[in-house]
C-alpha cells in the first residue's frame, strides 16, 4: 500500500472515531456527567483555581517534583499548540463559525473533565525507581479499578500515549515550526530541525524539572504575546465583534450556507469539528494533562485538580476564543483565493492577523507564535511519553527515550507529513477512549473525596499543616499520604 493509500484509510478510522457516534457523544457525555456530578465546580471554583494556580503557585512543604505553576504550564506548554492556530481556523473553515460555539462547549465542559483527571492523576501517582512522582491514566486506570480490565485501560492508555507522542508531540509540531519558518523568513527546514533537536535534547535530559523551570518561563510570555496581538484586532474591528458573535451562536443551530466558495456545512459538521478540534486543541478527556499534575507539589489532589482546570479555560476560553474571533471578524474565515477557492486552514490565521494589523506584524506574530506554540508542546508532550513508556518498562528507558525523541524532531522538521497527521488523530482517540471510560467508572471516588476536601477548604487557602489538620482520618487522603501502593521498581 503506498503512502497516499495508507493515509486515506487512517484518515477514514480517524473520522469514524471523531465521528457523531464515538468519542464526540463520549466526551461530551462524559463532561456533562462531571460537571452534574461535581456541582459544577468549574463555574464555582474557577476564581479560586485561578488565584491558587496563577498567583499563589505553590504550596510550600508538600511532596512532589515541581510547582503547581510549574506543572501547569508544563500542561499548558502540551496544549496550547497548533491547535490553537491551525485547529480553530481548521473547524471555523469546514464547520462555519458555529464551530467555535461548539469548542467553547466542548472546553466549559471538558474543565469537569480536565479537574476529574488530574485529580485521579495526583490522587493514585507512585514514585518510581529514580524517586520522582509517576502518575497518569497509566497508573489511576488500574489503581482505582481493581480488576483486570482496569490493567487493560491502562497498558491500553500508556502504549497509545508513547506512539502518539512521536506524532502529535514532536513530528507534526516540528514540521509547522520549519514550515513557517522557511515561509516567513526562508529558514531552510534541515536548519529548523537542527537548532530545534539540540534545544529539546538540552531541555529533556534534565527531566520534569528543566522542563517545568523552562515552560514557566516560557509559556506565559507566549501566551500573552498572542494574546495582545489578537486584542488588537478585535478592537480595531470593534464594530463587527457583536455580530461575530451573533453569527457563532446562530449558525451553531443552524448550520452555514455556502458563500463564494466555502461549501455548505450542516448542524452536524459544525459539531463534529468544533468537538474535534475543540480537545485537540485542550485535550480535556484524552488524561495526558494527569501525567503533568501527577508531578506537583501540592497538599491534596484537589487542589492541583482545580489548578489543571484552569489550563482548558486558558487554552479554549481564552486563546482559541481569540483566534477564533480574529478570523471570523475579518471576514477570513470564507474569504476566496485569485483562483476562487477557500483560503486554506493552514494559511488561515496568518490571514486574518495580516488583514487586522499594519504591514507585516500579523504575518510575523503569528509564524512567532506557532513557533512558540509548537515548541513548548515538544517538551510537554516529551514528558507525557516519558512517564508512559516508564510505567510499561521501566526508569531505563527513559534516557535512551530522551535522546531519540530529540533527534526524531528533526526528521519532523525536514520531512512531509500528511500520514503522520492522520495517524495521530487515531492514536489521540485511543487515548481518549480508556482514559474517558476510566473518568466514568471512577466519578463516585472523585466526588466523595472533593466534597470532603472543599467542605473544608472552600477558598483554597489552607496551609499545608491546616489541610493535614482536617483531612486527618479521611480514608482516602491517608492512602495519598502514605502512598500505600509500593515504590515501583524498574522492571
Amino acid at each position: 500500500m503506498d503512502l497516499s493509500g495508507l493515509q486515506a484509510v487512517l484518515e477514514n478510522v480517524s473520522s469514524w472515531i471523531w465521528g457523531p457516534w464515538v468519542l464526540i457523544p463520549l466526551l461530551l457525555g462524559t463532561g456533562l456527567y462531571l460537571t452534574i456530578r461535581l456541582g459544577g465546580i468549574q463555574f464555582l471554583k474557577l476564581g479560586a483555581a485561578l488565584r491558587l494556580g496563577l498567583f499563589t503557585r505553590k504550596d510550600p512543604d508538600s511532596d512532589g517534583d515541581i510547582s503547581q505553576f510549574q506543572a501547569l504550564t508544563t500542561a499548558l506548554a502540551a496544549t496550547v499548540g497548533t491547535g490553537n492556530i491551525v485547529g480553530v481556523a481548521t473547524a471555523i473553515g469546514i464547520g462555519g463559525p458555529g464551530a467555535l460555539f461548539w469548542m467553547w462547549v466542548t472546553g466549559l465542559l471538558g474543565m469537569a473533565s480536565k479537574y476529574s483527571e488530574a485529580f485521579l492523576g495526583v490522587r493514585f501517582r507512585t514514585t518510581d525507581a529514580a524517586g520522582e512522582k509517576s502518575g497518569g491514566p497509566q497508573y489511576y486506570l488500574e489503581r482505582g479499578i481493581k480488576n483486570g480490565f482496569g490493567k487493560f485501560l491502562a497498558i491500553f492508555f500508556a502504549i497509545s500515549a508513547v506512539i502518539a507522542c512521536f506524532g502529535i508531540g514532536n513530528m507534526t509540531q516540528g514540521n509547522s515550526i520549519s514550515a513557517n519558518l522557511e515561509n516567513s523568513f526562508n529558514v531552510p527546514t534541515w536548519v529548523t530541525g537542527l537548532v530545534l533537536t539540540v534545544f529539546a535534547l538540552l531541555v529533556l535530559v534534565g527531566g520534569i524539572k528543566s522542563i517545568g523551570r523552562v515552560t514557566a518561563g516560557l509559556v506565559p510570555v507566549m501566551i500573552i504575546f498572542y494574546v495582545l496581538g489578537a486584542i488588537y484586532i478585535l478592537i480595531a474591528n470593534i464594530a463587527g465583534v457583536p455580530a461575530a458573535f451573533a453569527q457563532i451562536f446562530s449558525e451553531a443551530f443552524t448550520g452555514t450556507s455556502a458563500v463564494g466558495g466555502f461549501a455548505g456545512s450542516l448542524i452536524i459538521v459544525a459539531v463534529q469539528m468544533g468537538v474535534a478540534r475543540g480537545i485537540f486543541s485542550n485535550e480535556s478527556g484524552m488524561g495526558s494533562a494527569a501525567i503533568a499534575a501527577a508531578a506537583a507539589k501540592t497538599s491534596h489532589p484537589v487542589r492541583q485538580g482545580l489548578v489543571s482546570m484552569t489550563q482548558t479555560f486558558i487554552d479554549t476560553i481564552i486563546v482559541v476564543t481569540c483566534t477564533g474571533l480574529v478570523i471570523i471578524t475579518t471576514g477570513t474565515w470564507n474569504a476566496v483565493d485569485d483562483e476562487g477557492k477557500q483560503i486554506s486552514p493552514a494559511l488561515m490565521t496568518g490571514e486574518a492577523f495580516s488583514h487586522g494589523l499594519p504591514g507585516e506584524w500579523g504575518h510575523y506574530i503569528v509564524t512567532i507564535g506557532l513557533v512558540l506554540f509548537a515548541g513548548s508542546t515538544i517538551l510537554g508532550w516529551s514528558y507525557y511519553g516519558e512517564r508512559s513508556l516508564e510505567r510499561l518498562v521501566g526508569v531505563k528507558a527513559i534516557m535512551p527515550y530522551r535522546i531519540i525523541f530529540s533527534l526524531v524532531v528533526f526528521v519532523g522538521c525536514t520531512t512531509e507529513l500528511g500520514v503522520v497527521w492522520a495517524f495521530s488523530d487515531v492514536m489521540n482517540g485511543l487515548m481518549a477512549l480508556p482514559n474517558l471510560i476510566g473518568l466514568l467508572v471512577l466519578s463516585g471516588l472523585v466526588a466523595r473525596e472533593t466534597k470532603k476536601y472543599l467542605t473544608n477548604d472552600p477558598k483554597l487557602t489552607a496551609t499545608t499543616d491546616e489541610v493535614n489538620a482536617f483531612m486527618a482520618g479521611d480514608a482516602g487522603f491517608e492512602d495519598w499520604k502514605t502512598q500505600a501502593v509500593p515504590v515501583v521498581k524498574a522492571r
